[in-house]
């Protein structure tokens, strides 16, 4: 007999896409488009449940994690090597270049919640050593625990905004309908990309072993795990952005920085709406700085020791503190990580299309799928060419 939906290790997949990006890129959409853009939200969401299905189903039939079964799966050592330093670049130096941008959030977040409050350096320092405290001596399961409870947080505080806002429902019904308002395509596609992240594949194929049996329940289980904590994902996107949409109708925020929408909330709606972003800003940046660390962490991991659990758990603690050491570092003495970030844009962007090529290749050999699911999947393999290209042109300057 099937058990009960209960939350499981894909709401690590949510707690990572909803950081202080996404919250920008959500409430920057509503702001400049209204609710004009709902509907590239609705499309990402269903594109990355696609994708995650895919990744957790290729890890329960292989019980390996995605970067250890991308390694085993490339023809010969030099291109086992090539997939290595690609995977490398893009998640490694790619989310220690992003963390200094997670703990920049959560620490924005909380000095926007408690305004009265001196703004300084420890504040930032104390908030990565927290991060790195929860990881070296954190269980999984307490950290998934924390992080589900991060996501629950950040929905109620975003969704109760919604209930001091003037919404427009129509308005909000009618953004569902897919059409670019004039100048939008480039806010559309950053909408998706924001959504679709390449590490996620990772840290939901690495946290689904063991948690699930590869029978017909447990891949019910994981799949309704999957859709849940996914869509609950995309639900919280959409009320984010639906927080800028109702501010640019009331002409409440000024400018276009995540402080002067709070200011915006606070001015029109009063201290409760501006804290509850504030605090759902704070939620947002603190389970980024948590689950960029941990993805980085099985990757390294499952490329350098598969087959060694000691080494393993070793080489997974070591690799996630970095992260959030050098974070932490470059946050503090405002490094200037565009470099690293650049270089993570472009391995991003070739990653992404060739992880999507991969769980589509494996899935479609090794497993039982609908024509409809083929479809859908291959409809979301062409859009991770193009957000691939994305990334990849945003690293030569060519997209804004």
């Amino acid at each position: 007999m099937q058990r009960s939906w209960r939350p499981g290790p894909a709401m690590l997949v949510t707690a990572a896409f909803i950081g202080p990006g996404t919250v920008t890129a959500c409430s920057m959409a509503g702001l400049n488009f209204g609710y004009g853009l709902l509907w590239a939200l609705a499309f990402a969401t269903f594109a990355t449940i696609i994708l995650q299905l895919l990744a957790a189903r290729v890890a329960l039939a292989t019980g390996k994690g995605l970067a250890e079964s991308m390694m085993s799966a490339a023809p010969g050592k030099a291109s086992r090597w090539l997939m290595a330093i690609l995977i490398l670049l893009a998640l490694a130096m790619g989310n220690a270049a992003y963390e200094a941008g997670n703990l920049l959030g959560a620490n924005l977040g909380l000095s926007l919640a408690l305004p009265g409050a001196q703004d300084n350096g420890l504040r930032l320092i104390g908030t990565g050593l927290a991060a790195g405290i929860l990881v070296l001596l954190g269980r999984p399961k307490w950290l998934e625990i924390l992080l589900i409870l991060l996501v629950l947080g950040m929905t109620a505080t975003f969704v109760g905004a919604l209930f001091l806002l003037p919404v427009d429902w129509s308005s909000a019904l009618a953004g569902l309908v897919p059409a670019l308002p004039e100048n939008g395509l480039f806010t559309a596609i950053a909408l998706i990309g924001t959504t679709i992240v390449p590490y996620n594949l990772f840290l939901h194929a690495a946290s689904v072993k063991g948690r699930f049996a590869a029978d017909a329940e447990g891949i019910a289980a994981a799949r309704m795990d999957t859709i849940v904590a996914v869509a609950t994902g995309g639900l919280l996107s959409m009320a984010i952005l639906l927080v800028g949409a109702a501010l640019a109708n009331g002409g409440s925020a000024g400018g276009n920085a995540l402080g002067d929408i709070a200011g915006g909330l606070k001015q029109g709606f009063g201290q409760p709406a501006s804290t509850a972003f504030a605090l759902g800003l704070l939620g947002a940046g603190f389970s980024s700085a948590l689950t960029a660390p941990l993805a980085t962490g099985y990757v390294v991991a499952e490329i350098v020791a598969p087959d060694d659990p000691t080494r393993h758990s070793l080489i997974f603690k070591a690799t996630a503190l970095a992260v959030i050491a050098i974070g932490t570092l470059s946050a503090s003495l405002a490094l200037d990580a565009t470099a690293a970030i650049l270089v993570a844009q472009t391995a991003n962007g070739l990653l992404l299309p060739v992880v999507a090529t991969f769980l589509l290749w494996i899935a479609f050999k090794r497993l039982s799928l609908s024509p409809l699911a083929r479809v859908s999947a291959i409809m979301v393999l062409l859009v991770c060419f193009l957000l691939g290209a994305r990334l990849i042109l945003r690293a030569i300057g060519v997209w804004p």
